[in-house]
């Protein structure tokens, strides 16, 4: 749950994400250890990549009995402006170790053509 100190608002935490490409598509990961995959949701659009999600401390541990809290725990989200056009019909998403994974195809492009200038 967000912590909420007196006189400040509850807050959502932001994703930590890794994101490379190969030659044929974007690979997004993102450690998210202790999120059930109904508690996700992903979205894609043809330039946007959004995830949200909700991590649920399984103990209630009063503010004043922590000795340190560095895990969040609450609900999270994050958006990635994608740099390429990708096919976000044919992405994918899975979760393996604490890990997920989302796959996205690129769209291929056209070639660059080089034109020949004509004089006349």
């Amino acid at each position: 749950m967000a912590q909420e100190e007196e006189g400040l608002e509850e807050f959502e935490g932001q994703l930590a994400i890794d994101v490379s490409q190969t030659d044929n598509e974007i690979v997004i990961q993102a450690p998210i250890a202790g999120v059930r995959p109904e508690e996700l949701e992903v979205s894609i659009s043809d330039e946007m990549v959004n995830i949200k999600g909700e991590r649920k401390s399984k103990t209630e541990v009063k503010k004043e009995n922590y000795l340190c809290q560095e895990c969040y725990w609450g609900t999270f989200s994050r958006s990635y402006l994608l740099p390429i056009a990708v096919d976000s019909a044919k992405a994918s998403a899975s979760i393996k170790d604490g890990i997920l994974t989302i796959t996205i195809p690129k769209l291929e492009t056209s070639k660059t053509k080089v034109l020949k200038i004509q004089t006349e």
